[in-house]
């Protein structure tokens, strides 16, 4: 059982897939980190849409967040009550009374099912549409993205904060479309100053150097490391030499009363930082929630029952109501989807401990914005929690219906190195509902 909220009960700690280095001394070592996805995707896909994912890491309990069970006996409904919201007849837990209020704006889905119950392998259904598999490492949803949507202005296309974990990274695409990643603390973006003693003007030197060494080694052997490498270094001095986007992770901008709306928390802190980065053109940014692994006295680990600002829920409550406030009052909620999700949800009855177990066969995912209709809920369980009854969605049907909401075709086929074409997404089929 976890510990800490960097790790979850496997023991696995939140690892980053990038690191993100300094300035080497013929240019830019950021390289791999920062992609030029514009120069890969051939102009695909270019729909308006840009995406924010809240991934709650380590499995949130379904029961005691968005499908709680009032009625139920006490071991499965569980220490808190409910409240009602904006969607009628439809409750949550009381420690989310401000998404409550903006639930109209949300499509839940109650009926999320799948059988994977490890926090690696059901981490990569969700992320990527499909099961894991030991020969083949499948690229996540903002991989994708990146890929086909390309990049805007000097922004990273893909943007992690403030870690990434195993899933998140481009599988078997090039490293070119894997997410650009901010460090431990999402309001310090590293790496977006220059060190002491380099200005541009010698960057720019160095940048002349080795694009002439580039240019020697491609009469050499031009390959896709090559280009690959050139493109990453190109948007890596963009992205130094761009004022508009270091301004963008820049937090000092934002008034006072909006960081007490989104909370001082570090998920607030990444909303935030996420909601600047979409407005000024990144097109996917997964914010990472560890320390839902909740085996024990979620009584205690849930809300702020030990100390103010302790809790994972009221934490969750106030970013999560206040990006999509934020987003609706700039008008950018329509061309922006935001998804909350984790890898499973927990046990129907409460262990020994006062905690819940992993449980994949019952779980939730939000969708609002990005033309998704929202005020309703998708799916149902039953009276404990245990499974769907009905309308169950399987992870394949929810990384579709994020493409594609996306402007991306879900039956698009990539090929893999060694010839082989590889679709996007599997078995899944858009919800409807959505639209």
């Amino acid at each position: 059982m976890h510990t800490k909220p960097t790790l979850r009960c496997d023991g696995v700690n939140r690892r980053e897939l990038l690191t993100i280095g300094a300035l080497s001394a013929l240019g830019l070592t950021l390289g791999d980190a920062l992609r030029a996805s514009a120069a890969f995707s051939g102009g695909r896909g270019l729909g308006g849409n840009s995406c924010i994912l809240i991934w709650l890491d380590g499995g949130p309990s379904h029961l005691d967040t968005f499908d709680p069970k009032p009625d139920a006996p006490s071991e499965v409904r569980g220490p808190f009550s409910t409240i009602s919201t904006r969607i009628p007849g439809i409750a949550l837990s009381e420690h989310l009374p401000r998404t409550a209020q903006v639930l109209d704006k949300v499509a839940l889905i109650r009926s999320l099912t799948h059988e994977l119950g490890n926090h690696d392998t059901g981490s990569h259904f969700l992320l990527t549409g499909h099961r894991p598999n030991p020969a083949l490492a499948y690229p996540s949803l903002g991989s994708i993205v990146a890929k086909e949507r390309g990049n805007r202005a000097a922004l990273p296309p893909y943007v992690v904060l403030p870690e990434a974990t195993s899933a998140l990274g481009p599988g078997y695409l090039s490293g070119a479309f894997g997410p650009f990643t901010v460090g431990r603390d999402p309001a310090q973006a590293r790496d977006l100053a220059l060190p002491e003693g380099l200005t541009l003007e010698r960057l720019g030197e160095r940048r002349a150097i080795l694009e002439q060494l580039d240019h020697f080694s491609k009469t050499v052997e031009a390959n896709a490391v090559t280009q690959s490498r050139d493109a990453a270094y190109e948007q890596a001095y963009r992205l130094l030499a761009s004022p508009e986007a270091k301004a963008a992770f820049d937090l000092t901008r934002e008034p006072a009363s909006l960081h007490e709306r989104y909370g001082r928390s570090k998920l607030g802190t990444a909303c935030l930082t996420a909601r600047r980065l979409v407005e000024a053109g990144a097109r996917f940014v997964t914010v990472v929630d560890s320390g839902w692994d909740t085996h024990q006295n979620i009584a205690k680990t849930l809300p702020d029952a030990l100390f103010p600002g302790s809790g994972k829920l009221p934490a969750l409550d106030r970013a999560y109501a206040a990006l999509l406030t934020d987003l609706s009052e700039r008008g950018l909620l329509e061309n922006t989807l935001v998804v909350l999700m984790g890898e499973f949800g927990r046990t129907p009855k409460l262990n020994a401990l006062g905690g819940r177990d992993h449980w994949p066969r019952a779980g939730f995912a939000c969708l609002a914005g990005g033309g998704v209709r929202g005020g309703q809920v998708i799916g149902k369980t039953d009276a404990s929690g245990e499974s769907p009854t009905e309308r169950p969605v399987r992870p394949e049907d929810l990384s579709a219906s994020i493409l594609t909401l996306l402007g991306i075709d879900p039956a698009t086929e990539y090929r893999h190195p060694d010839g082989r074409p590889l679709r996007l997404i599997t078995d899944g089929a858009m919800l409807k509902e959505l639209v």
